[in-house]
C-alpha cells in the first residue's frame, strides 16, 4: 500500500526541487567517477634504431615484416593502455600505406599504423604516431640545400619548405591512419657544423627577425637565442594548427630531453601542448616545468629506455609520482618486439638488468600487480 502521508509530503514543490538537485549532484558524481580517465601507461617498441642505415637509424624497411596483432597484444599484457607507435620515423618512411606524400618503409607487409589503431581500440587503448621535427633522412638526402647533412642528429633548419612538408605529412598520417594523436620528437633547431649557417637558414633568420642574417661572425648569442626560440615556436604553431584542424580532439605529444633548455622555457609550446614528458625521468625537473605547462597539460615521465641509468620501481613508489603519466620505450629484437610479457614475469625485477628490469617493472604495476609477483 503507497504511503498517503510520506507522498503528500515529497509532492511539496520545495521538496521535489529538493530531491531533483541531490539526485542531480549524485548523477553528477557518478558521471564524473566514469568519466575519470585511467593513469596514461604509455610504451614503444622504438623501430627508430637498428643496424645497416646510412647513420645510425634503422635502414628503411627494418622490421616491416612487423605484425600489428602481435605487437597489439604484447602491450595488452603488458597491461599499457596507450601504445605509441610510428606514423613517420626517423629514416623518413611511413608506417602506413598507400600516403601521397611519404612513401611507405619498403617491403611493409601490413598495413600497420591503420590496423594498430583498428586492433587497439577493439581493447580500448588508444593509438599515437610519431614524428621526427629536427630529423628525417630521406627529406635531408632529397633536399641537400635544406639539410645539415644526414646524421642521427639535429640536422633540419626549420625553414617554411620544411614545415609545409612536415604538417602535410602530419595531415595526411591523421587522416589515414585514424591514430589518437601523435609524439612530437626533437624539436630543436639544427646543430650547425663549424657554426656556419645554410642559406636557407639565414632567410629563415630574416623572415623572423625582420633584418638581414648578421654574418655568423656577428650574430650574438642573444640574436640567436631570440631566433632560436622564435623559429621553435613558429613550428609549434604550424604543428599545432595543422594537427588541431584535422582533428581537434587530437593528442599532441611533446617528447623533451631537455625542458630547461633556453629555446623552449616558459614557451608557449609547454603552455598549449596536451601532453608534456621529461625524457630524462626525473621527477625534479618535471616538478620544476610543472608551472611552465597549461592548466589541461598532462605531464608524462620516461622511465625505460636508458638501461640502467634508471630506477623505474624507485620513482613509482615515489609519491610525487602520483597524477603522472608513465612512458617507456625499447629497440625491437629480432622478431620486431622485445621479450614475451611471461618472461618478465617468471623472475624476480632485480633478475633482469637494463630496459629489461624496467620493463618487468611495467608489466607488474600495470597490471596492479605487486613488484615482488612472480608468475
Amino acid at each position: 500500500m503507497p504511503n498517503t502521508r510520506l507522498n503528500s509530503v515529497l509532492g511539496t514543490p520545495m521538496i521535489r526541487a529538493a530531491l531533483a538537485v541531490l539526485l542531480l549532484v549524485a548523477g553528477i558524481h557518478q558521471a564524473g567517477l566514469a568519466a575519470t580517465p585511467k593513469r596514461v601507461q604509455a610504451f614503444c617498441i622504438d623501430f627508430n634504431w637498428g643496424e645497416g642505415g646510412p647513420n645510425g637509424f634503422a635502414p628503411p624497411g627494418l622490421w616491416a615484416d612487423a605484425d600489428p596483432s602481435e605487437h597489439v597484444a604484447w602491450y595488452a599484457g603488458l597491461g599499457a593502455n596507450v601504445i605509441q607507435t610510428f606514423a613517420v620515423s626517423c629514416n623518413g618512411y611511413a608506417w602506413y600505406k598507400n600516403g601521397k606524400l611519404v612513401p611507405s618503409q619498403p617491403g611493409l607487409k601490413h598495413d600497420f599504423l591503420p590496423e594498430m589503431v583498428k586492433l587497439g581500440h577493439a581493447r580500448g587503448l588508444r593509438v599515437m604516431g610519431y614524428f621526427c621535427i629536427a630529423a628525417n633522412t630521406r627529406w635531408g638526402q632529397r633536399h641537400p640545400d635544406l639539410s645539415y647533412g644526414t646524421p642521427s642528429d639535429y640536422h633540419l633548419p626549420l625553414t617554411t619548405a620544411y614545415l609545409d612538408f612536415l604538417c602535410d605529412s602530419i595531415s595526411e598520417a591523421l587522416r589515414i591512419s585514424g591514430m589518437d594523436g601523435f609524439m612530437i620528437d626533437w624539436v630543436w633547431n639544427p646543430k650547425r657544423p663549424g657554426d656556419q649557417w645554410l642559406g636557407c637558414e639565414k632567410q629563415a633568420f630574416k623572415e623572423l627577425m625582420e633584418r638581414d642574417f648578421p654574418g655568423e661572425g656577428q650574430l650574438t648569442k642573444e640574436d640567436q637565442l631570440a631566433f632560436e626560440r622564435r623559429a621553435i615556436g613558429r613550428c609549434w604553431k604550424r604543428i599545432h594548427e595543422t594537427a588541431k584542424k584535422v582533428r581537434p580532439d587530437c593528442i599532441i605529444w611533446l617528447s623533451c630531453n631537455n625542458l630547461l633548455d633556453p629555446t623552449v622555457v616558459n614557451s608557449a609550446m609547454f603552455r598549449e601542448v596536451d601532453w608534456l614528458m621529461n625524457e630524462a625521468g626525473d621527477l625534479q625537473r618535471l616538478e620544476q616545468v610543472r608551472a611552465m605547462a597549461g592548466p589541461q597539460t598532462q605531464l608524462v615521465t620516461c622511465l625505460v629506455g636508458w638501461g640502467d641509468a634508471q630506477n623505474a620501481r624507485a620513482v613509482l613508489s615515489d609519491p610525487r609520482s602520483t597524477g603522472v603519466a608513465i612512458y617507456g620505450f625499447v629497440k625491437p629484437q629480432a622478431d620486431s618486439l622485445p621479450l614475451p610479457i611471461r618472461d618478465f614475469l617468471a623472475k624476480r625485477i632485480d633478475d633482469f638488468h637494463g630496459n629489461d628490469r624496467n620493463i618487468a617493472t611495467f608489466a607488474r604495476f600495470f597490471n596492479g600487480l605487486p613488484f615482488d609477483t612472480i608468475k
